[in-house]
């Protein structure tokens, strides 16, 4: 078995971080993808087969009741008929979808996008700060961006063969740069 180090650098807003990831770590990355995929798609199959899932009780009711910030936003939306009837295909779909694209590696990066915002929702809509400011939702919605910017897709996942798909002599990324914010 070889492994190494690789030094990582990243500079915002003129401050660098930099660090040495080794590349064991390439495991875990993949085990986050594959536990926040499999944790997301089990969720929201589970709803799709009861086929009784409805947000709107929660959207009206727990935020307010939760003491969230954003409560009025979820009463409002939870009043709302054609948003509510929009949330309770887009939660249940839209866990099964994230959970498949993050699952296989494909779209990764546009899945954990939405994956993370989903999240963002629920840690807002269960506000609970009891224990501190970080909670399951707020963790998971981290795990997301972390599977995002590793560009978890590329490791044993289906982003690597979009990534490199041939178009004449020149590979999908190449001729379509801006994709690299969907895969990876």
């Amino acid at each position: 078995m070889s492994t190494q180090e690789i030094t990582l650098r990243s500079t915002i807003g003129g401050f660098t971080a930099e660090g040495k990831l080794h590349t064991l770590s390439v495991w875990f990355i993949l085990a986050l993808r594959l536990m926040i995929g499999l944790a997301f798609f089990q969720s929201g199959l589970d709803k799709v087969l009861s086929g009784s899932f409805s947000a709107a009780g929660y959207l009206q009711n727990a935020p307010p009741a939760n003491g969230s910030p954003v409560a009025d936003l979820f009463v409002t939306m939870g009043s709302t008929g054609w948003f509510v009837d929009f949330v309770n295909v887009a939660v249940p779909w839209g866990e099964v979808l994230i959970g498949l694209g993050v699952i296989v590696g494909g779209f990764t990066r546009l899945a954990a996008f939405f994956g993370a915002f989903m999240m963002l929702l629920f840690y807002l809509g269960n506000w609970d700060i009891s224990h501190g400011y970080i909670n399951g939702d707020f963790a998971y919605m981290l795990v997301f961006l972390s599977v995002a910017a590793f560009g978890a897709g590329r490791i044993i996942g289906i982003d690597q063969y979009i990534e490199g798909y041939d178009l004449g002599g020149e590979t999908l990324i190449e001729r379509y740069p801006w994709m690299r914010y969907l895969l990876g």
